[in-house]
């Protein structure tokens, strides 16, 4: 939010440097992000237009004599709206001025236009830099003192404010004044909000009926008749201007003006235009269509509080007007509304229309029920000084959510307690009532009993009342002391460390960590299987289409998070993500009648309609491209089923979880070539090549390898020791073997025989061979094997006989001979 302080000075005293008020704002809670100073014009004075003169040689240019003061100058001028008797500001040769047309900086010097000697300028706003206008020339307000200095008058200091969400109060001028005054020991001072009204009542021209009390708790409003619509004051525009907004009419700059000044939106709706002279706040019918004031048809539903007439709405409630009730150049008398609305319904109504606005960014973070009223007695002075109009008397109040106000109890104690600043009740009341609140005394001496001003909103507790006392007395005043007792011990969180260790590894075998959305589109999860659409769990109120189911496994935000990759990457790319995945809640069976003594018939316990799903946390990876980088060494080709479950066994390895692999058969992975990962007999995983209509479904060339591990049953899973081996003193001896074997015979198979003889330290696998000399329905395995023993040399005849044992064993067993 931005703060002018020259405007601010008007509610509050300020004797503070302005980098002084911003450090004590901030120490305060009201953080001030940026000090923009307004002004520095150069050579530029507020000066009075005598006369107005055509030129002599030219139709469309003046001469405009100004009075300076100090001197007077004749100046060549083509502004269409220059006049006599015009406070203007006038630039000296010298002035740095923006040129209206290029927009670049400029110096001015004299210049003879058509025979004329000009020694200076009349500005435009855009000249000065203050706005875009330059259809005509800057006219200042009457009372601007001749002859001073421009950036003397108008220029500013602008605070950029960064509020909080829990201090609505301080999204006004008035709000920020309190602070000010509460920081600096000064008084605020109000602006007047009575006015002169007409004899007739205003009960009599307008009636007000809320049909939805929980979701408008309060309505105001008030009737003024015979208003004229024009340009608003130049001091109002200049305040408008900033606070960033462009000056529109008087009616307009009214309402937004006390906005910015109270914090409380209002509305003007052209009284003539309301059928039936009647308000009625109530939800929006489901298929009910309005025009509001930006031309957009919008369709509405029952989730939306409209402000309606007797025939159809005219306002979609603290969000935007109507068009059909727009005030316009011919209107002549306004209802002024000023409520309090329900924050979660204007909240949900401005993001479903994407109207975000100054009044909905106010009321979804909860105003006052008791700020209406005075905001609306202000604006309605406004109307009646600067509109020329005339007021209905009394107003229309109707009040269905008035709340009891509710004391809160503080103490010392309880301020000593919650911040460790040690203060008696006097000063802690002191302080509170500074910020507008209410205090009484109580029977016990070191308490008080305090009451809330009525423009805050976020006071509930005690606490809030402490730190309301600690931010004015200051947070450095908190004294700084040693902790009362030793840091607790870290607890150990496997799955925190797990998830981390997972990432380490995954990171050091050259893949790169994503993350995706939660949420997915069913055509997504369709791509995958079309059996996943019963499973899958819809969001209630889904904000896009793209976003309406939780996703039932990370596969379809990371195969589509690869497909976006391979359309700017040619080269290798290793994806994972670790992130939860939701499924519905399993069914528990129950015994389906407790006379079945021992029987095995179950029933299934219905699941609650509203329950929560069941969150997984899953490890996915996918593997696409060349293995190596272009050169004319290395590698070739693609990555491969092999290349997927060597990642898959050098994560187990780091992990210390002993796994094995047996043939897969997961729908969205080549049946040939897929895997499951089994640990203790538990399927914790699978692997393999990505099937090819999966990988046509998501566009994406190539082969593409995933990995899918299920983390919850990795924590289950028990660690491995590390384990001290010292280097062998002894040699081993290296034997090479060939096995044929039947074709459906894994090699891993093999490899567990061979490992179980205890000499046995290396087991490589180093050739696969089908063909010639191989019978058909049959492999060869070429095998590398070591043997070795810790404490002794091993002879050859005791390497024969192990692997004699090992001939027999694994031709008993698998039915393998040794290959000649």
């Amino acid at each position: 939010m931005k703060v002018s302080l020259k405007w601010l000075s008007e509610y509050v005293d300020i004797k503070l440097t302005p980098q002084e008020l911003a450090d004590r704002l901030t120490m305060a809670g009201i953080e001030v992000q940026g000090v923009q100073t307004v002004g520095g014009w150069e050579n530029v004075v507020v000066g009075e237009v005598l006369a107005v003169t055509p030129h002599p040689d030219a139709e469309r240019l003046k001469l405009a004599t100004v009075n300076l003061s100090s001197q007077q100058l004749t100046v060549v001028c083509a502004a269409p709206n220059i006049a006599v008797g015009q406070r203007v500001p006038f630039a000296r040769v010298g002035a740095q001025l923006i040129d209206g047309h290029t927009g670049e900086m400029l110096t001015l010097k004299p210049a003879k236009i058509r025979g004329i000697l000009s020694e200076g300028m009349v500005c435009s706003e855009k000249e000065l830099g203050i706005s875009d206008s330059h259809e005509g020339i800057m006219v200042l307000p009457s009372e601007a003192p001749i002859g001073i200095p421009l950036g003397e008058y108008l220029g500013d200091t602008i605070f950029d404010l960064d509020v909080t969400p829990n201090r609505p109060d301080c999204l006004c001028l008035i709000g920020i004044a309190r602070e000010v005054a509460a920081l600096t020991g000064e008084e605020v001072h109000l602006p007047e909000v009575d006015y002169q009204e007409e004899e007739q009542s205003i009960d009599s021209l307008i009636s007000v009926d809320i049909t939805a009390p929980e979701l408008c708790p309060r309505y105001c409003a008030s009737l003024v008749t015979g208003i004229t619509i024009s340009s608003s004051p130049v001091w109002l525009q200049q305040r408008l201007r900033s606070y960033g907004m462009r000056p529109i009419n008087n009616v307009v700059d009214i309402t937004n003006y006390v906005t910015l000044e109270y914090g409380q939106p209002l509305h003007a709706f052209d009284y003539h235009k309301l059928k039936g002279h009647k308000i009625i706040v109530r939800r929006a019918k489901n298929g009910e269509v309005m025009t509001t004031l930006d031309e957009v048809e919008r369709t509405l539903d029952e989730n939306v509080l409209v402000i309606a007439d007797e025939e159809k709405p005219v306002a979609i409630a603290g969000i935007m007007g109507g068009w059909e009730s727009e005030v316009t150049d011919e209107t002549t008398a306004i209802l002024l509304e000023s409520a309090n609305f329900d924050q979660a319904t204007i909240r949900r109504g401005a993001r479903h229309f994407q109207l975000l606005s100054e009044a909905s960014l106010r009321f979804e973070k909860g105003l006052s029920r008791e700020l209406p009223l005075v905001a609306l007695k202000r604006a309605t002075r406004l109307f009646h000084e600067l509109a020329h109009g005339k007021v209905a008397k009394g107003v229309v109040d109707v009040y269905p959510g008035k709340l009891e106000p509710e004391g809160i109890l503080i103490s010392a104690e309880e301020v000593k307690r919650l911040s460790g600043l040690d203060v008696n009740i006097d000063e802690i009341v002191k302080v509170l009532t500074s910020l507008g609140f209410e205090c009484r005394q109580t029977s016990v001496p070191s308490q008080a009993l305090i009451f809330s001003p009525y423009w805050r909103s976020d006071i509930n507790c005690a606490a809030d009342l402490v730190e309301e006392a600690v931010r004015i007395i200051g947070y450095d005043k908190i004294p700084a002391t040693r902790l009362s007792a030793s840091l607790p011990e870290q607890e150990v969180a496997p799955r925190l460390e797990l998830r981390e260790k997972i990432r380490g590894i995954m990171v050091g075998l050259g893949f790169q960590e994503v993350l995706t959305y939660s949420l997915t589109s069913l055509e997504k999860l369709r791509k995958l299987s079309i059996e996943l659409e019963p499973g899958a769990l819809k969001v209630a109120n889904p904000m896009t289409k793209e976003q309406e189911y939780l996703r039932p496994n990370l596969r379809a935000g990371l195969l589509a998070a690869l497909a976006t990759n391979q359309k700017v990457e040619s080269g290798s790319i290793r994806l994972f993500e670790i992130g939860k995945v939701f499924l519905p809640q399993p069914v528990i069976a129950t015994p389906s009648s407790p006379s079945l003594r021992g029987a095995q018939a179950t029933k299934q316990s219905p699941r609650a309609e509203n329950e929560l799903p069941w969150e997984k946390e899953m490890l996915c990876a996918l593997l696409s491209g060349p293995k190596a980088s272009l050169s004319w060494r290395g590698e070739k080709g693609e990555f491969d089923f092999f290349d997927a479950k060597g990642v898959a066994e050098n994560l187990l390895q780091g992990l210390r979880i002993a796994a094995e692999f047996k043939p897969g058969s997961d729908q969205n992975l080549s049946p040939a070539e897929s895997a499951e990962i089994i640990s203790e007999g538990d399927r914790i995983g699978v692997l393999g090549v990505l099937h090819p209509k999966m990988a046509q479904a998501f566009e994406l060339d190539g082969v593409v390898c995933l990995i899918e591990i299920d983390m919850e049953k990795l924590l289950s899973k028990p660690i491995g020791q590390r384990e001290y081996t010292p280097i062998h003193r002894f040699p081993g001896v290296s034997r090479d073997i060939a096995l044929i074997v039947d074709e459906g015979t894994s090699y891993q198979q093999v490899e567990s025989i061979i490992r179980s003889f205890p000499l046995v330290t290396e087991v490589t696998l180093f050739d696969l061979y089908t063909g010639e000399q191989i019978p058909q329905g049959k492999k060869s395995f070429a095998i590398r094997v070591v043997y070795q023993s810790p404490d002794r040399t091993l002879t050859d005849d005791e390497v024969n006989q192990v692997q004699q044992n090992m001939l027999d064993k694994l031709n008993q067993e698998l039915g393998s001979i040794l290959r000649s």
